[in-house]
């Protein structure tokens, strides 16, 4: 496709979400809540007319990457997220493990 660009990605930590922007428009956002040391992504949302270009994907590396170099775990709460984890089992190490007391 031409023209496609990779998203630009924020942390709007004042709506709890990752955004992703192409061109300045928002395409997608992955929304979050935070603990300490474990981000849970709820939910993943892409607008229509940029499904299929990656930003879902794009959204889900940022914040595993970021959460990596934080030191942080993620609680993959939302379905295309983890799917995500799933499909790039790198990250695996990175997926909250609740303790059983």
């Amino acid at each position: 496709m031409a023209g496609e660009q990779q998203p630009e990605i924020s942390d709007n930590a004042a709506e709890g979400r990752y955004e992703a922007r192409i061109g300045g428009s928002l395409a997608g956002i992955a929304q979050y809540l935070r603990a300490p040391g474990v981000i849970a992504v709820t939910h993943t949302e892409v607008e229509p007319e940029y499904e299929g270009q990656g930003v879902g994907g794009a959204l889900s590396h940022h914040i595993l990457e970021t959460a990596q170099e934080a030191g942080e775990k993620v609680a993959p709460v939302c379905p295309f997220f983890a799917n995500y984890i799933r499909r790039h089992p790198d990250y695996q190490p990175l997926v909250y493990e609740k303790q059983n007391e």
